[in-house]
């Protein structure tokens, strides 16, 4: 019974390391695919620092794929979602890409 427990925690760990640097993966993709003007007209950072951070996190995340759940892989995991929150959203904005809909106090 210990040894099936112990394989599904195995199992949960490396499902939560493929998500985590799968998320990784793409805030590096997304922020390399932004023109370097974009992020001081967005308000934010210089691209070459948002790309720095997220390919720091997505490496953190490729080493630490086993075990997603130490200190290392939750900054990792940290970084790339701070860019996807709050950085990607203002540079779709200043591309034209942002959100359209409006509700009842005007956009989203």
């Amino acid at each position: 019974m210990e040894y099936l427990l112990g394989q599904a925690q195995v199992g949960v760990a490396m499902i939560l390391g493929i998500a985590a640097f799968l998320l990784e993966l793409f805030a590096l993709v997304d922020a390399v695919r932004h023109p370097s003007n974009a992020y001081p007209a967005a308000g934010k950072r210089t691209k070459t620092f948002w790309v720095a951070i997220v390919a720091v996190s997505a490496a953190v995340g490729f080493i630490f794929f086993a075990n997603p759940l130490n200190l290392l892989g939750i900054a990792a995991v940290l970084g790339a979602a701070v860019y996807l929150a709050d950085v990607r959203p203002a540079l779709q904005q200043v591309r034209g890409r942002g959100s359209s809909s409006s509700g009842p106090y005007g956009p989203w």
